[in-house]
């Protein structure tokens, strides 16, 4: 998960690849039948009634008195309408507060800070907010737990000999799988973004057909918003985790299928970033139909 947690896939072959892509797919069948648990259901949205406004009293004056009317307060100057004229002014922050909201993190473990809900306009984030999003996401507790996991399987495969079993086996694949976790996560929510001027976060469909909005969750792998709100080709992820991947070879054993690893490793990100976009686009949903109607 890029926003979540990245492992490298390894192995030299396209037989190696398929077997340990399935492996990190399964990963994700949990999520996958909460979301098609959906498939029947839809979201109700309230109306809600303004509120009336009060009747004015009348107030009688005494016969033969001049009657004074106090003069009418001055109407209160509109800034939403001034603030919309400039066009580099930032939307204010729109929410439906009958529609299904993001949350912090994905059934209360999986960070998901990332995620932005549906009709909801935010203003662009400077470097230093990017740089915090990627690092709570690295060093979130979970990112330990997950990498934990990935790294125990590919020690059990045996992806890397030269790591070697036992104690300080498992602690060469955890080094390893936790610095492609953390480099992906920079490069991508971070240092690409911050050059292209590109928005990292995830904005949420949030309506329509299980069909549209999983392709919409996968599209956003290659279009995403500037920091001015305009569509763009998604670099941030292409190139953020392309770049990641290759910096892996810095760290990782010199061997002759160098190139293969890369584009392993690369792909294996991108794919996990997938499946983190669709799960961000139906996490609202079932929080609110499967959680929200115990409390």
């Amino acid at each position: 998960m890029s926003s979540t947690l990245i492992a490298p896939i390894s192995g030299s072959g396209p037989e190696s690849l398929g077997g340990k892509l399935k492996y990190r797919t399964s990963l994700g069948t949990f999520a996958a039948i909460l979301v098609f648990a959906l498939t029947g259901g839809g979201l109700r949205l309230c109306a809600q009634d303004g509120p009336a406004s009060p009747p004015a009293n009348a107030q009688a004056n005494p016969a033969g008195t001049a009657t004074t009317q106090a003069p009418d307060p001055p109407a209160p100057k509109s800034t939403t309408g001034a603030a919309s004229t400039k066009p580099d002014s930032p939307q204010p922050k729109v929410e439906p507060e009958d529609s299904a909201q993001q949350t912090k993190r994905i059934l209360w473990i999986i960070p998901n800070y990332r995620a932005v809900s549906a009709d909801t306009y935010l203003p662009p984030l400077s470097f230093k907010e990017k740089f915090w999003m990627a690092t709570e996401d690295s060093f979130d507790y979970s990112a330990f737990i997950y990498v934990g996991l990935l790294s125990g399987a590919d020690m059990a495969e045996k992806s890397e000999p030269s790591f070697g079993q036992g104690a300080s086996g498992y602690g060469n694949y955890f080094a390893h799988t936790f610095a492609d976790n953390a480099v992906e996560n920079y490069m991508v929510e971070s240092f690409v973004p911050t050059l292209t001027k590109e928005d990292p976060r995830y904005y949420t469909l949030g309506h329509g057909g299980i069909f549209k909005r999983s392709g919409y969750a996968m599209s956003r792998l290659f279009v995403t918003r500037t920091d001015s709100g305009n569509r763009t080709v998604n670099l941030s992820e292409i190139v953020g985790a392309g770049a990641a991947a290759g910096i892996g070879n810095a760290y990782y054993p010199a061997e002759q299928n160098q190139w293969v690893k890369t584009y392993q490793r690369w792909l294996s990100q991108v794919i996990q970033d997938g499946v983190s976009n669709i799960a961000k686009e139906f996490w609202p949903d079932i929080h609110k139909a499967v959680f929200h109607s115990k409390d």
